[in-house]
């Protein structure tokens, strides 16, 4: 399976999905918007305003996600 990464450190402020490898060799899943990317660290912060902070190594994918639909 090939990976996609189109975020990168230059991308903070865009609501991404990343996809990162836990230490037991597991993949999950991160939804929230980029709060920073350098240093090696990449921060993510979900809707719930939990911040999310994971090594750059352990991060397998990355993709771009559209802003959630207004609500009505």
């Amino acid at each position: 399976m090939r990976y996609a990464h189109e975020v990168g450190p230059g991308d903070a402020g865009i609501r991404i999905s990343m996809r990162r490898r836990y230490p037991d060799g597991q993949l999950g899943d991160v939804l929230g918007m980029l709060e920073s990317w350098h240093d090696g660290v990449v921060t993510v912060v979900r809707a719930s305003g939990e911040r999310v902070v994971v090594p750059e190594g352990d991060v397998v994918a990355t993709r771009r996600i559209p802003p959630p639909p207004a609500a009505r």
